[in-house]
C-alpha cells in the first residue's frame, strides 16, 4: 500500500461556535481521521488555547481501515475533555500515517460549513 497521510497534524484554526438557533442542527466542529493500514493508529492529542494552559496527552484510537469523527462540542478523545468555547489550536501526533481533516459548521451568522486549513508536518 502507497504511503498517503501524515503523522503529524496542526490544525490551528479552532473556535467552537455556539449552537445558533436550531437545536436540530447545533453549531460544531468535527475532527475526521481515517487509517487506511492494517493496524490501529493511536494518535495523541494536544489542544492549545489563547488564555490558559495546554491540555496535552489526549488519545484516540482509529481503528485498522476505518475513519473516525469527533465533534469537538462533545467529550473528546478517550479521556472525554470537554473543549471550552473559544480559540483554540489543535495538534494530532499518530504512531502510523493518518490522513485528518478538521470542519466547522457554524451558526452564529448563516449557515455554513467548511474544512479548516491545517499543516502537516
Amino acid at each position: 500500500m502507497s504511503e498517503i497521510g501524515y503523522k503529524h497534524y496542526m490544525f490551528v484554526d479552532g473556535d467552537l461556535p455556539g449552537n445558533g438557533e436550531d437545536p436540530e442542527l447545533p453549531g460544531h466542529e468535527a475532527l475526521m481521521i481515517t487509517n487506511r493500514h492494517d493496524r490501529d493508529a493511536h494518535i495523541r492529542v494536544n489542544l492549545y488555547f489563547e488564555d490558559r494552559e495546554p491540555v496535552e496527552g489526549l488519545h484516540i484510537t482509529v481503528p485498522a481501515r476505518r475513519v473516525v469523527c469527533h465533534r469537538t462540542d462533545l467529550p473528546f478523545g478517550e479521556e472525554g475533555c470537554r473543549i471550552p468555547f473559544g480559540q483554540y489550536s489543535l495538534e494530532l501526533e499518530s504512531d502510523i500515517p493518518v490522513c485528518a481533516s478538521f470542519g466547522r459548521l457554524d451558526r452564529r451568522h448563516d449557515l455554513g460549513y467548511y474544512v479548516t486549513g491545517y499543516c502537516a508536518v
